[in-house]
């Protein structure tokens, strides 16, 4: 059998807070990711969560992602 060319990915979790914005927290986990990931693809929003402060102000977000690449 074979096969057409293609191309085969991997996804995994990734967390990324940020006291500024869910924006902000996304890209805090990309950046993060890509680090240590090569051939990043896409990303995935799984969950978008947050902290509120002792004042009742939004203190952090925490967003949930799954970060695609792309295997060897």
């Amino acid at each position: 059998m074979t096969y057409g060319k293609g191309r085969t990915y991997k996804k995994v979790e990734v967390i990324g807070i940020s006291g500024d914005s869910i924006e902000a927290a996304i890209q805090q986990a990309v950046g993060r990711a890509q680090q240590s990931l090569d051939k990043l693809s896409w990303f995935e929003v799984q969950d978008i969560r947050g902290h509120i402060g002792d004042n009742g102000q939004i203190s952090e977000y925490q967003v949930v992602i799954k970060v695609s690449f792309e295997l060897k």
